[in-house]
Formats: structure tokens, C-alpha cells, sequence
């Protein structure tokens, strides 16, 4: 880490050499078949993090399908697991799994995704994954079916009613320490920041009370019955939800870095149990946005005292044993919202800013294509921090050039990066999004 500390210089102009080795490393990317140097790069991985630099750009979406498509079917990989709520994504994996009463099809099943934002999953090209996951499964043993699972710790309420209705159906006398949960959070009305403030005015929290509901589901785990092995997975795994969401909300108007860590965190250890569950063969396949997958020692993320996924998947799995995956654009158009809880727009994303990484790759290739990242195949200079475009759900991209980009050593961040030269907006199931507004007069180079 001090030799890459030493080799930061923002701003810094690329070097024809970089350029070229930039335009040697790089692979066209058209067609499924493009990907195979990729998959013999991801090889025997036990995990393959793929990552996107937005979450509503249509490419990203359909080349992580394409992509884990491929892993499923040519190298075994046993579930997907994304950047989504457990109940929501459990309901996913009810259906591509063909349980009982799991829904009429994935639309259907992803249009009840109705926490905001909607769009990251209830969208088409997810939506002809998940029918795509529903086919393969088909026909197979329980234990060979391919599953679809939540990594993130927002659903504190839907968790806990997930909680009581598995208690009331498989173990009623444990049903006192699910209402003394449920009545300890009841004041704040489904409102994770109304209580995350009251934590600050009150002493008091509701952390006792979710933790002794973990131990007690876990102590009737195996009472539960319904979803073959996945019941006696599932009623835990939301108990464990409650509790890290509590921490979650409660650490977040105290600090960022250290709610930023018990989400990731949470994230890393759900990964966890979804593998010990699947087995030692067991291979995962995780989709999240690159500042959860690509390792956070090799931007200011680290600075800051945070970890993520990424960077907890290499430390507790070993380098060789996890694929870290991008996906970045240089221009095009993408689902986003100009504030929380605000309809969703089709929105420009500008050019990279000059001297990122998005500007320098656009100009070694103009083209999409596919970079793996192999020690010794680029000069040092890769190795200077240069911004690397991260956009979120809310977006104000006239200002694009003055924030969104994170520093980061990409080469070391990431092990292989998909780079889409031209964008386009993912399709929602939900409401249609506001019409594409023309870009401010001074776009793309100011205010």
C-alpha cells in the first residue's frame, strides 16, 4: 500500500504508453463468446463478484446475465446472490425454484419489489434472467437448483413479519420474543430513520430485544420445515436481518464509515452462510454495485476506515479464490432519481471526466471491451489513483464532473473490468420513468 500511496497524482495526464498497453490489454466485446478469456480468468473461483458502476444501465444488467449464465452452466456455479433485501429476493428464489405458490411469472414476482428504488431489480433484463433461471432449474433435484438471494440489510420490518409468520406456523410458544421485537419497533411506523434518530435523543434502542429474537430462532431452526433445506435457512437469516438492520440504522446518524461497515459486513456474512449452506462445492455468484465489489484498499475508502465485500471476500476466502468483476461506461443514458423516494428519470451520463479512468479507456478503444488485469501487462503508471465513475440511485449528472468519481487503483481494485463505451437505461416493470430531459446548455463541461 505505500508504494501505491506514493504513485497518486491526481490529475495526471496518460502517458502514450499507458494508452498503448491499455489498447494491447483490451479485447472487443460483442457476443456471449467474447467472454470466454473472462471465464477461464474466473476459473475455479469460489466466488465471481460482478459489479456496475450504475444501477440502472441496461449493458451491465445483460452482460451480467450473459455472463452468470455461462458460470451456472459451465462451471456449477449454485446461486446468485445481489444487492437486494432478503424477503424480496427470497420470493425470486421461490419462483425459479418452482415452489408451491411461488407466483405466475417473474414479472409478476419482481413487480412486488415496491421499496424504493424499484428499478434495480424490477426491471426486463432481470426479469428475463430470472425466467431464464426458472427453465434450467426445471427437472432437477432440489439440492442441483440454481438459487436467487438478498445480500442487504435495509428490510427491517418486512424481515421481522417474516419472523412472526414462520413462528406462528412452526413454533407459536417462541412467538413472545418475536412481539416483544415487533412492539419495541411498532412506534416508529416502518420508518428506519425515525428510529435511527430516536436512538440518538434515547438512550434506549431496540437492540436487546432483536438479538435475543435471533437466539431464539436459532434455537428452533430446525423446526422449520416449508422450502426443502431452504426452510431451515430462511426464518434465521431474517432474524439476522433485524439485528444487523437495527445496528445499521442506529450507527448511521453517528457515523458513515461505521454503518457503511456493518452493511458490507452484513452483506459478507450472508454470502458466508449462503455458501457453508450450499456446501464445499458450493459457488456464488454476487451482483453489486463496484463500490461493494471492487476491493475498498485501493480507493479512499480506505482512508475513511471502511471495508466492503469485495476486500472482506479476498481477506476471508484467499486472492485466488474470488473474481472481482467491473462494469463502467464512458457516456450514454441511465435510470436514475434527482432525490430519495423521487420518480425515476431516464437521464444522460455525461462523458468521463477528463483523466479517468472512463476517459482514458474510451480513448485507448472507443469500443466496449473486455480488460483482465494480469501483473506485469501494464507500466507502472497504472498504478496512479485516478477517479473511476460511481453513480447511485440519486444523480444530478450536470454536476457529474464535480463528484461520482471514487480514486482507485484499478488494476488492483478490480481482477478484470467491462468497459461499455455507450450506455442505455435499464426498462422498469414499475411506472414508467419521466421522459429523457435535454441536458443543461452548458453539458458536458460545466454548470
Amino acid at each position: 500500500m505505500a508504494r501505491l500511496r506514493r504513485l497518486i497524482e491526481p490529475g495526471t495526464r496518460a502517458t502514450p504508453d499507458l494508452l498503448a498497453a491499455l489498447r494491447a490489454l483490451a479485447r472487443p466485446l460483442r457476443a456471449t463468446a467474447d467472454l470466454d478469456p473472462l471465464i477461464e480468468r474466473i476459473g475455479d473461483a469460489r466466488c465471481a463478484l460482478l459489479g456496475e458502476a450504475t444501477h440502472g444501465t441496461r449493458e451491465f444488467t445483460t452482460w451480467r446475465a450473459a455472463l452468470s449464465r455461462r458460470l451456472i452452466v459451465e462451471a456449477g456455479a449454485s446461486f446468485i446472490a445481489v444487492e437486494g433485501d432478503w424477503p424480496d429476493c427470497y420470493r425470486v428464489n421461490r419462483y425459479v425454484k418452482g415452489y408451491a405458490d411461488a407466483g405466475s411469472s417473474a414479472r409478476a414476482v419482481l413487480r412486488a419489489f415496491d421499496r424504493w428504488p424499484t428499478w434495480m431489480w424490477a426491471n426486463e433484463e432481470v426479469a428475463d434472467l430470472v425466467e431464464w433461471l426458472r427453465r434450467h432449474n426445471e427437472g432437477r433435484p432440489e439440492e442441483q437448483r440454481v438459487g436467487f438471494y438478498g445480500l442487504d440489510v435495509y428490510s427491517l420490518w418486512d424481515s421481522l413479519r417474516e419472523v412472526m409468520r414462520y413462528l406462528e406456523g412452526a413454533a407459536p410458544d417462541a412467538l413472545p420474543a418475536a412481539r416483544r421485537a415487533l412492539r419495541c419497533f411498532e412506534p416508529y411506523a416502518d420508518d428506519a430513520h425515525e428510529y435511527a434518530r430516536a436512538t440518538v435523543l434515547v438512550p434506549e434502542s431496540c437492540q436487546a430485544e432483536a438479538v435475543k429474537l435471533l437466539a431464539e430462532v436459532r434455537k428452533r431452526a430446525p423446526e422449520f420445515g416449508a422450502d426443502g433445506r431452504d426452510g431451515h435457512f430462511v426464518a434465521e437469516q431474517n432474524a439476522l436481518v433485524v439485528k444487523n438492520a437495527e445496528a445499521y440504522y442506529r450507527a448511521m446518524v453517528r457515523s458513515d464509515a461505521a454503518s457503511w461497515n456493518v452493511r458490507d459486513g452484513h452483506m459478507a456474512d450472508t454470502l458466508d452462510r449462503l455458501l457453508e449452506q450450499h456446501g464445499p462445492s458450493g459457488r456464488a455468484i454476487v451482483w453489486a454495485h463496484n463500490t461493494h465489489v471492487g476491493d475498498a484498499r485501493f480507493t479512499d475508502m480506505a482512508e475513511r476506515g471502511e471495508v466492503n465485500l469485495g476486500q472482506l471476500a479476498r481477506e476471508r476466502h484467499g486472492e485466488e479464490r474470488v473474481a472481482l468483476v467491473a462494469f463502467g461506461a464512458h457516456r450514454g443514458t441511465v435510470i436514475a432519481a434527482r432525490a430519495w423516494d423521487a420518480l425515476m428519470e431516464v437521464m444522460r451520463l455525461p462523458v468521463g471526466r477528463p483523466e479517468s479512468w472512463e476517459d482514458l479507456l474510451h480513448e485507448a478503444g472507443g469500443r466496449d471491451q473486455l480488460l483482465i488485469f494480469e501483473p506485469g501487462r501494464l507500466p507502472e503508471e497504472s498504478l496512479a489513483w485516478r477517479g473511476h465513475r460511481a453513480v447511485g440511485v440519486v444523480y444530478h449528472p450536470e454536476y457529474d464532473r464535480y463528484g461520482n468519481y471514487v480514486p482507485t487503483v484499478l488494476p488492483r481494485r478490480y481482477d478484470a473490468l467491462l468497459f461499455v463505451d455507450e450506455s442505455q437505461a435499464v426498462r422498469p416493470l414499475h411506472l414508467a420513468p419521466r421522459a429523457e430531459k435535454e441536458p443543461p446548455e452548458t453539458y458536458p463541461s460545466g454548470v
